[in-house]
């Protein structure tokens, strides 16, 4: 049913931020919201339960298509662009058809020179988090960590960052054109309002999304919360069932 708010039960929030995971599902018209660092601090200040930050919420202008869209095939064209990428292997993928399309998946955006640390606290977690799982990332869970400075960070770059934080399989780093990357993090929501915020690429590590693509069921929550907090949130998530393929 769409335009419904799915909150975590409360069992499921975390317990000391008391953070409450929420996917909103648009009836028709959605748009990733912009996904900060600082978003998340201040809405931890005004309220107990608010937290785990909406996915999706209605564009109020959009230009008409002309076209007749599904409202999954609206969401692939604002939000999950089929950009090339290189990953950590060498090898060419394209974002959307060879990566997200069907899949359960834990996007987060990260740079190798990191410097204030946000980066390797996540991937530490994200590595627990793949041990949590069992197995299943690489098998019905997938992980992406996107380079910010892809003039910096080449597929062997990330490849020995990878190798150094002892990543299991099932999780690609990738790279690619800087203009692709910059529209691939502006689609999925990882921006700021002003311009000069949003050069900061600190500003956009430390959070992941995470979605069920064919559910259209999209999330955000910080990754540097615990790994047991994030198993929860991604289990409650990702153990929807799939609807049946035609």
């Amino acid at each position: 049913m769409w335009g419904i708010i799915l909150p975590i039960p409360r069992e499921k929030q975390m317990g000391r931020g008391r953070l409450q995971e929420i996917a909103i599902l648009g009836k028709e018209k959605k748009a990733m919201v912009a996904m900060t660092r600082r978003a998340w601090l201040a809405m931890l200040g005004l309220a107990p339960v608010v937290g785990g930050l909406a996915a999706w919420a209605k564009h109020k202008n959009e230009e008409p298509t002309p076209q007749k869209l599904s409202p999954r095939e609206r969401l692939q064209r604002d939000h999950l662009p089929n950009v090339e990428l290189i990953t950590h292997e060498g090898k060419k993928v394209r974002f959307y058809d060879n990566l997200v399309k069907d899949k359960k998946v834990v996007i987060n955006f990260m740079y190798t020179n990191c410097g204030d640390g946000t980066c390797p606290i996540t991937t530490a977690n994200l590595v627990r988090l793949q041990t949590l799982l069992k197995g299943r990332v690489g098998r019905d869970i997938f992980f992406y960590s996107i380079t910010l400075k892809p003039e910096e960070d080449t597929p062997a770059a990330l490849g020995k960052y990878a190798k150094n934080h002892h990543v299991g399989p099932g999780w690609l780093f990738l790279t690619g054109k800087p203009e692709e990357i910059e529209r691939l993090r502006r689609g999925l929501g990882f921006a700021y309002s002003d311009p000069a915020e949003d050069a900061d690429k600190s500003n956009h590590v430390g959070m992941i999304r995470y979605g069920t693509e064919p559910l259209m069921f999209w999330g955000a929550s910080p990754g540097m919360a615990r790994p047991e907090h994030l198993l929860r949130v991604l289990l409650w998530e990702f153990d929807r069932p799939l609807p049946r393929k035609a």
